[in-house]
C-alpha cells in the first residue's frame, strides 16, 4: 500500500502546488507519512500566510448581502481568489455566499479551497447543492477534489451521489480520498451489486492500481470481498491485473489480497498466463524478499503449476545467504514449513544444501 499511497500523496501535492506530477516524482521514493506532512506544510504555507488584501476583501463581504458578495466573487475575483477569500470567512458566512453561486463556478473553486475549512463549510450547505457540486466535479473529471470532499459528506448525500457517477469516478475518488476511514461506510452504501460493478470496471478503465489502493484502505470482510470480486473476473481481466502489478511492482498491494482468497479462487489466480513467465515470477520473489510477505506468497506458490513452482524455487534458491536467512526465520516464526518444503524439493542440489545448512532449518529438522 505504501507505494500507492505515496503515488496518491504526490498527485495531491502537485495539484496543490499547481505543477505537473512528474516534477514531484521523487517524492514517491520517500516514506508516505513524510510526503503527507510535506503536503500539510504546503497547505499551511499557502493559506496561513495569505496577503492582508484577502482579509480586507473578506471583511468587506460581511457588509453586503450574500447575493451581492456572490456576484462580486464571480465577476471580480474568479474561482481561485474567491476560494481564498472563502477560507478567511466564518463557515456559515462562506456557505451563505456559496449557495448564491452557479454550481459550475463552485466546482471550479473547490479545488482551491483551504482543505482544513471543508468540513465546517460543507456541513452548512444545502444537501441538494452538495449533490450537484459532487456530480459536476465527477463530470469534470476532478477526482482529486472529490477525494478531498467525499469523506466529509453525510450518508444521505452519498446515497444520492453514488448512482449519478460512473464506476471509474468511484475508483479514482477512492484512490484520492483524504479520510480513508470513511471508505468502509461508502462501500456499504454502494451495496454488493455496485461494488461488483466498480471492481469489474477496473480492468476496462485501466484502474487496477486504484482498485488495489481502495482494497488496501478497507479492512476485514470488505477487503476479502474485494479480493473475491477481483478473482471472479474473466481470465483476461484478471490476467491484466497481474500484468499491471508486475509492470508497476505492486506486489505488496496484491499479495495480501491473494492470501485472503479461498482455495478455488487462489487456483484461478495461479493458473493465469502471466504467472508462467520467469520474468514475472522472479519479480514476485524479489518483491517478497523486499517486503517480507512470505506468508502471503507461499500459499499462492503451492497452487502454481509445477513448472511455475520450479521457476520460483530456482529464484528462491539463488537468493543471497542473508535473504535466505530471513526467509528461513520467517518460515520458522510463522510455522510455514509445510508450505515451503515442496518448494525446497524442486531446488537443485546446491540450493538444497544451502537451505539445509540454515540454523532455522536445522532446528526444524531436530524437532
Amino acid at each position: 500500500m505504501d507505494k500507492l499511497r505515496a503515488r496518491a500523496e504526490t498527485l495531491k501535492t502537485a495539484r496543490l502546488l499547481d505543477i505537473e506530477p512528474d516534477t514531484l516524482a521523487f517524492l514517491q521514493a520517500l516514506p508516505v507519512e513524510d510526503v503527507r506532512r510535506f503536503r500539510a506544510l504546503c497547505v499551511a504555507a499557502l493559506h496561513d500566510r495569505a496577503p492582508d488584501m484577502l482579509d480586507r476583501i473578506a471583511s468587506a463581504t460581511k457588509l453586503v448581502p450574500a447575493g451581492v458578495a456572490a456576484a462580486i466573487s464571480q465577476k471580480a475575483l474568479g474561482p481561485r481568489l474567491a476560494a481564498a477569500v472563502a477560507g478567511r470567512l466564518e463557515p456559515a458566512r462562506a456557505a451563505d455566499i456559496i449557495e448564491k453561486l452557479p454550481v459550475s463556478f463552485i466546482a471550479e473553486s473547490c479545488g482551491h479551497l483551504d482543505p482544513r475549512r471543508i468540513q465546517g463549510t460543507v456541513d452548512r450547505l444545502d444537501e441538494n447543492l452538495v449533490v450537484r457540486i459532487a456530480v459536476t466535479l465527477a463530470e469534470r473529471g476532478d477526482h482529486l477534489t472529490m477525494g478531498r470532499f467525499v469523506g466529509h459528506l453525510p450518508d444521505s448525500a452519498l446515497r444520492r451521489i453514488l448512482p449519478q457517477v460512473d464506476d471509474a469516478a468511484v475508483l479514482r475518488t477512492g484512490f484520492a480520498i483524504e479520510e480513508p476511514e470513511r471508505l468502509g461506510q461508502i462501500i456499504e452504501l454502494m451495496g454488493p451489486d455496485r461494488l461488483a460493478s466498480v471492481i469489474g470496471s477496473a480492468s476496462e478503465a485501466g484502474l487496477w492500481p486504484e482498485a488495489l489502493a481502495v482494497a488496501g484502505m478497507v479492512t476485514g470482510e470488505q477487503r476479502g470481498r474485494i479480493a473475491s470480486l477481483a478473482a471472479a473476473q474473466p481470465e483476461d481481466r484478471l490476467d491484466s491485473l497481474v500484468v499491471t502489478v508486475a509492470e508497476q511492482d505492486l506486489w505488496e498491494s496484491l499479495l495480501p489480497l491473494v492470501a485472503l482468497l479461498g482455495e478455488e479462487e487462489r487456483r484461478a489466480v495461479a493458473a493465469l498466463p502471466s504467472l508462467r513467465g520467469a520474468g514475472v515470477l522472479g519479480g514476485v520473489v524479489r518483491a517478497v524478499v523486499a517486503t517480507g510477505l512470505w506468508a502471503e506468497f507461499l500459499p499462492l506458490v503451492g497452487a502454481l503449476p509445477e513448472e511455475s513452482r520450479k521457476v520460483v524455487a530456482d529464484a528462491a534458491g539463488a537468493l543471497p545467504a542473508s535473504d535466505l536467512d530471513v526467509l528461513a526465520l520467517e518460515v520458522d516464526k510463522r510455522d510455514l514449513w509445510e508450505l515451503v518444503m515442496p518448494l525446497v524439493e524442486l531446488m537443485d542440489d546446491e540450493a538444497k544444501t544451502r537451505i539445509f545448512e540454515l540454523p532455522a532449518f536445522q532446528r526444524q529438522a531436530g524437532e
